[in-house]
């Protein structure tokens, strides 16, 4: 039998954590009916789904490309670091990839790139989904050594909120330096 992974990432778009990717093979006599794009899904339902996925997939790993890595690659590269990085640690390896968007990581098997790929392709979402709920969990985390950011709301987003904690208490460890927002944050508290 073939394994085909699907692969997504999450945390592009966030001033702060990591980007976290996932991949997904998932078992076809196993049907797990309701699989979309994470984004389109309530917390509830992609808790309940990412739980089924975690269940009832034939395997699935969960990788991220951090802070660090994110400000010194850029955010793209981090997110092809972050996919690359869910495929190799899935056990049994993927014969192919089918991955969300219009660039591929570096790979050791042949993949595809699929623009809206979490709409479109069910190991895609699966994917999407536990990426989204493991990195949501891991910046829900974050708000109790980080109080005032407000991480358990925003999950790093750069929300009105959190762009006002960020001016009054200025980057913590968790914000991407190459930024802007951040950036402008760090200047304005050294001026």
């Amino acid at each position: 039998m073939r394994l085909v992974c699907g692969v997504d990432e999450v945390g592009r778009g966030p001033l702060a954590g990591p980007v976290v990717a996932a991949a997904v093979v998932l078992d076809p006599t196993r049907r797990i009916d309701g699989l979309r794009d994470s984004k389109q899904l309530s917390p509830k339902a992609r808790e309940r789904l990412a739980e089924q996925i975690r269940r009832d997939a034939l395997c699935f790993a969960v990788a991220e490309a951090s802070v660090q890595e994110i400000d010194a690659l850029n955010i793209l590269q981090a997110s092809l670091l972050a996919m690359a990085r869910a495929v190799a640690q899935l056990d049994p390896q993927a014969d192919f990839a089918l991955v969300d968007g219009n660039r591929l990581p570096a790979l050791d098997i042949p993949a595809r790139a699929i623009i809206k790929g979490d709409c479109l392709e069910p190991a895609i979402s699966a994917a999407s989904i536990l990426a989204k709920v493991y990195r949501d969990a891991w910046m829900m985390e974050q708000s109790r050594p980080y109080p005032g950011y407000g991480f358990d709301v925003h999950a790093g987003y750069g929300t009105p909120a959190h762009l006002s904690a960020l001016q009054t208490l200025g980057p913590c460890p968790l914000h991407r330096k190459s930024f802007k927002p951040v950036r402008q944050a760090m200047a304005l508290r050294s001026a």
